[in-house]
């Protein structure tokens, strides 16, 4: 990646993590990282001296690669530009004791700074001279909201004008990025002259840049930026030193610090292995690429002795098959076509009785084995496995939301030999043939991390991020999608925390089952006394008015309970269930045309039913 290195060195900035700066550490460490950013409050707000934080930084085997911010150096006022000189001195030997050489400063925003290119310019050579003098740089950063400097390319021509060996450039993405600016032009800029980089991601968020900033960072892979671009154009022009992450984000600062550094280090990983794609660059010991995915083996649900036959109840109902048995463990398996669906029982809640959710998605892939250990190469966590003699060695990661993912191969000899044949041959059913998606509702602090898991870990593509105003708030949704489409992921998340306010339906989650006839499945499903949901007539009135749809299908929507949404490939029919063991609803979904959204448009008034049937049956 670098001339440190085949692999290239990663660091962090302590502003990053949640925290004590000893908190902000050990999870660095323990993440990988080679390097941190002291940020400046955190050193303050710590009980050791300089030295004993250097000391304890060596213990870890963390460099301290760059003290930060220093802000507001340069001043028209002759007086305050001394006053600055004078902490900036002082700051020298706090970076003596950290053992660091680069300080980064920001450019200015105070009301006296120095607009002429010249007299700042001259100010900045003038600190690069003290700082010289004791063998530390000074990495000059543009902020995207600086009062005079606001721009990379205006940051490098001050630092140009200054022609000082100890004066060079921070480059900044989320700075050069939200404003607009080319990374192609650092190639103007000597490699000698880039002293260091920060990398972050953001969302596309219409706002004031400055509260983009503090508040809406991600790390790179998590939002809409061009990271791999960017640094692609950072290395090509001779930048040598550290990645390193700089991520303001109210969650992250909220998080368990050590998850938040693994998510962070997964990041970088996942930056490294794009950049490769772009411009491969041999010895850099790059994880197997991630095999393609080509469908669901199986989805498995967890249940108890209460939402077990409930749930078993829908599935026969739906036309599934209760074909199998486990070999040694309570679990059932439930097929239709290509669907398949496993009931385990052998989870122990003490305090959620009656609960069913998804436990683990099996996932076909054309090298499981390679797979797992792509996953293992992007830090997701290896679930330890009990299985009894002759049964399937499936290997599992856990997923931020603790789900477990199987990599696996279905064949005579694969997992399906782990099942006793029940005696239950498998009918018509309802004409469903297979999982299209699952949906899952993510913890509060793990949305975004969540997407880079599955992105980075299993290889899926993001897609854009829809908003929903729910009867409870807005949800955010994201689907992660496989080429060709065999897989299908969508994940949500409610964007405030709630108190005691709460939906009927907590953290909901569906498995979507395709149809080639969604019409002929739904009347199928009613007359084997499937638990709909029921569609409020308005919602037929409203399609009615705003689509002008062909009067049969319509009067085939409101007979059936069916949903509808279209965009420019194609269109898309859909039902579901009623709620069951609390959390989890089945879907029957149908692609018209080349439809490849998941009808959000419909998810409000779909939350408002199953709303109102859960405070009926719990009330």
């Amino acid at each position: 990646m670098s001339a440190e290195g085949a692999r290239g060195r990663r660091a962090i900035a302590t502003v990053c993590l949640s925290g004590t700066l000893e908190d902000k550490l050990a999870a660095a460490a323990a993440a990988g990282f080679d390097g941190i950013e002291v940020f400046e409050p955190d050193l303050i707000a710590a009980p050791w001296a300089p030295k004993e934080l250097a000391a304890r930084c060596a213990d870890l085997g963390l460099s301290i690669d760059l003290y930060q911010p220093f802000r507001d150096l340069d001043s028209t006022d002759p007086g305050r530009f001394a006053r600055n000189l004078r902490r900036a001195e002082r700051k020298f030997d706090v970076m003596a004791e950290l053992g660091t050489d680069t300080v980064l400063v920001c450019s200015s925003v105070a009301a006296d700074a120095v607009a002429d290119a010249d007299r700042l310019a001259e100010q900045l050579a003038t600190a690069a001279g003290l700082a010289a003098d004791r063998g530390v740089r000074i990495a000059y950063e543009a902020l995207a909201w600086g009062r005079h400097v606001s721009t990379w390319d205006r940051s490098w021509d001050v630092v140009r004008r200054a022609d000082s060996p100890a004066l060079g450039l921070c480059l900044d993405s989320f700075h050069v990025l939200s404003r607009g600016g080319d990374p192609a032009g650092f190639a103007e800029v000597p490699g000698d002259k880039l002293f260091f980089l920060q990398l972050a991601d953001a969302p596309r968020i219409d706002m004031d840049v400055l509260q983009w900033s503090r508040h809406h960072r991600l790390f790179p892979g998590q939002g809409a930026f061009d990271l791999p671009g960017f640094l692609d154009h950072v290395l090509a022009a001779g930048y040598t030193g550290p990645l390193s992450l700089e991520v303001f984000n109210d969650v992250f600062r909220q998080a368990d610090p050590a998850r938040t550094a693994v998510d962070a280090m997964r990041s970088l990983l996942w930056l490294e292995e794009a950049l490769a794609v772009r411009r491969p660059r041999p010895g850099t010991g790059a994880p197997p690429p991630a095999p393609s995915l080509t469908g669901y083996a199986f989805t498995e649900l967890a249940v108890d002795g209460l939402s077990g036959p409930q749930v078993g109840g829908a599935l026969a109902a739906l036309g599934f098959t209760h074909t199998g048995q486990h070999r040694s463990k309570p679990v059932q398996l439930w097929e239709q076509g290509r669907a398949r669906v496993l009931l385990n029982a052998s989870v122990v809640r003490p305090t959620g009785a009656g609960v069913a959710e998804v436990a683990a998605l099996a996932l076909e892939s054309e090298d499981p084995g390679r797979s797992a250990a792509r996953a293992e190469a992007f830090l997701a966590p290896v679930l330890p496995r009990t299985r009894g003699v002759a049964e399937a060695d499936l290997s599992a990661v856990a997923a931020p939301d603790g789900t477990q993912i199987f990599f696996t191969r279905t064949g005579p000899d694969g997992w399906p030999a782990d099942f006793l044949p029940t005696g239950a041959v498998p009918g018509a059913g309802a004409g469903l043939t297979r999982v299209d998606h699952v949906s899952l509702t993510q913890p509060f602090d793990s949305f975004d991390e969540a997407g880079l898991f599955y992105r980075a870990v299993l290889g899926l593509g993001p897609e854009s991020v829809t908003e929903v105003a729910a009867p409870f708030g807005i949800v955010r949704s994201r689907a992660v999608t496989g080429p060709g489409r065999a897989v299908r992921l969508a994940i949500h998340v409610s964007l405030l925390r709630r108190g005691e306010w709460a939906p009927g339906v907590p953290a909901p989650q569906s498995i979507a089952f395709a149809t080639d006839d969604v019409v002929a499945a739904a009347r199928a499903l009613r007359a084997a006394g499937t638990p709909l949901l029921a569609v409020p007539a308005n919602y037929h009135d409203d399609l009615d008015a705003r689509l002008e749809l062909d009067p049969g299908l319509l009067a085939d929507m409101r007979e059936c309970g069916l949903f509808y949404d279209e965009d420019e490939h194609g269109r898309y029919l859909h039902l579901a269930t009623e709620v069951l063991g609390s959390r989890v609803f089945f879907e029957v979904v149908q692609r018209l045309e080349g439809y490849d959204g998941y009808g959000t448009a419909n998810a409000a008034v779909r939350m408002a039913a199953h709303r109102r049937l859960r405070t009926r049956t719990t009330a």
